[in-house]
């Protein structure tokens, strides 16, 4: 299950963290047992709401169900996050 307070945590070090391979990297030294991978906001689909939303980037729920990975909306099917960077907003 990956609650409140984890992904709390997961938004502090991507907050701090920098983007890219060093920030996928140090996510998964920290939290070896959850996936983890990067993307842009615009790869998640629109209908999904984030787990997690942090001033540049969202978190989404990675479930495992099936054999098959998938963007899911439950917190305890979830096996791992997806940090979805956004884009600033134009004027």
């Amino acid at each position: 299950m990956i609650g409140a307070t984890l992904l709390a945590e997961v938004a502090a070090a991507v907050r701090g963290g920098g983007d890219g391979p060093a920030l996928e990297a140090e996510l998964r030294r920290r939290w070896p047992a959850l996936r983890f991978t990067l993307c842009s906001d615009d790869d998640v689909p629109a209908r999904l709401a984030p787990a997690f939303e942090g001033e540049g980037f969202n978190l989404y729920l990675i479930g495992g169900g099936e054999h098959c990975l998938a963007l899911t909306t439950d917190a305890c099917a979830a096996i791992g996050l997806v940090v979805a960077w956004s884009a600033p907003d134009a004027d």
